[in-house]
């Protein structure tokens, strides 16, 4: 039996299921039995069937058993509680639908069974990812393992902590303005939204969709490399799925960074940043160079502008998304009503919460007749704008690297009443998604309350292979991805 499961690399899990060092039921049943015991303080779960998850460890037990090998076969995985799951609870963190057990399989769910991996659970998130927090969460906040009264990040919070604590060695999460890499730095993990496209949205449920993009979350750019391979690949059933060959995203893993260029945005290293993030990002900056890599300043003059576009276009699309919640089909149905109006108003306004509740509103008024050309068109020219700029800053380096966040981790309710002050934690983040752009956040250190803290790397369209060469050659000089909270 390999000598720590709880903090072993994918492929070294691999290796042991490979020689029946460990089967994939003890495997499992290590993290589910860390899970029950760690999951009420953490809230890092929503749901959580032992029955379930065990059978699926059995029958890759099997597959197992019969010579079949793969990368993933017989792992255990987490998923954020958006993926629909076939028998299972997709919550989307709301009450709206506390009761719906979903039909079918999203197309990820689909590629990770194809796979052979298991399912641990379902995790907690920012009611429909609407958050950077975790605190909007219908079944309360998820709290950081690295210290219980702050934030893990959202909205893929609930996975993010599940990886810190060890309670799933990998986990899904989606990315719309942040969501997968905000997290993974606040909890010190490693976190990849792959360029638009790449991984189908097919049974995630659509927050807004031009800006929705799957992606992994594990200890390491090594994991996230195999993990994205399963998931990404062409899904007819979703309009926006890109049609490509298939790829290796391990193939540049060991690749020299001898002359590699890396942008740093004039914009980004500026006032906002905490002392305590610039020392930490500045130091991986300093071992890339150490590596070979040369650092150099570019600029994204409009950058500035992606945290009002963002809140324009996400809220619009996001009001258009949720108008299929109105207690008639599935999910919650207000108990008294009158008539169908008021069972419409009732079901909406008991279903969702406070900030779901707010985007929608501030959605349907940008779309409004009157509004519509002053905002939502505007903010999608400077959508362009902001793609423009970094179309302009890769002919002159070959990856652009800034803090993920502003600051660490901030404690739970500090943020709460101050909804702009919430927004701003994606600062460094939305741009990505505005463009389309790949983005990654690896652990570079810690700060304040030794907290983690983020290095992001942004790449070109489809270069989620060298930007993982970039993070995975940094966590071979360096030990913070390796780290997780002592107590645990």
């Amino acid at each position: 039996m390999i000598l720590n499961p709880i903090q072993a690399s994918l492929k070294e899990l691999a290796q042991a299921l490979g020689t029946k060092a460990i089967s994939s039921v003890e495997l499992t049943t290590l993290f589910l039995d860390r899970s029950e015991r760690l999951n009420p303080t953490l809230n890092a779960f929503i749901t959580l069937d032992r029955d379930k998850t065990l059978a699926m460890a059995r029958a890759a037990d099997v597959r197992l058993a019969t010579g079949e090998t793969g990368p993933l076969l017989g792992i255990p995985l987490a998923y954020k509680d958006i993926f629909c799951m076939e028998g299972w609870l997709t919550t989307c963190a709301s009450k709206m639908l506390a009761n719906f057990v979903s039909p079918y399989d999203a197309h990820v769910v689909e590629q990770f069974k194809k796979a052979g991996m298991v399912t641990l659970g379902k995790c907690n998130m920012d009611e429909f990812a609407m958050g950077s927090s975790t605190e909007n969460s219908f079944y309360g906040p998820a709290k950081n393992p690295w210290d219980v009264r702050r934030v893990p990040g959202g909205s893929s919070g609930g996975s993010a902590v599940a990886i810190a604590a060890r309670l799933a060695p990998a986990a899904t999460g989606t990315d719309t303005g942040g969501s997968i890499r905000q997290p993974a730095a606040l909890c010190g993990l490693t976190g990849i939204k792959p360029t638009y496209g790449v991984v189908s949205r097919y049974g995630m449920i659509a927050f807004a969709s031009s800006l929705d993009q799957g992606g992994p979350m594990a200890k390491s750019a090594e994991d996230c490399a195999l993990l994205l391979g399963a998931m990404a690949g062409f899904d007819p059933r979703d309009s926006t799925s890109l049609q490509r060959p298939a790829e290796d995203y391990r193939r540049s893993l060991e690749k020299p960074l001898d002359g590699l260029r890396i942008g740093l945005p004039k914009e980004f290293f500026c006032a906002g940043m905490s002392d305590d993030v610039r020392s930490a990002v500045d130091a991986a900056l300093g071992e890339y160079r150490k590596l070979g890599a040369r650092t150099i300043e570019v600029s994204l003059p409009n950058s500035g502008l992606s945290v009002p576009a963002y809140y324009v276009i996400a809220p619009a699309e996001a009001s258009s998304n949720l108008s299929r919640f109105d207690g008639v089909r599935y999910g919650y149905r207000a108990p008294d009503y009158s008539d169908l109006a008021d069972m419409y108003c009732k079901t909406r306004a008991q279903g969702f919460g406070a900030e779901v509740k707010r985007r929608i509103l501030i959605g349907t008024y940008v779309l409004s007749h009157g509004y519509y050309d002053a905002y939502y068109l505007q903010a999608q020219k400077v959508r362009r704008l902001i793609a423009n700029d970094f179309a302009e800053a890769f002919k002159h380096c070959d990856i652009i690297a800034s803090p993920t966040t502003p600051n660490v981790a901030f404690e739970i309710g500090s943020k709460s009443s101050d909804p702009v002050q919430m927004y701003l934690s994606d600062i460094y983040t939305t741009s990505a998604n505005l463009a389309g752009l790949p983005g990654l956040s690896i652990p570079c250190g810690f700060g304040a309350g030794n907290m983690p803290v983020g290095l992001q790397l942004i790449g070109n369209y489809f270069d989620e292979a060298r930007m993982l060469n970039l993070a995975h050659r940094y966590q071979q000089a360096t030990d913070w991805h390796l780290r997780m909270p002592e107590e645990l």
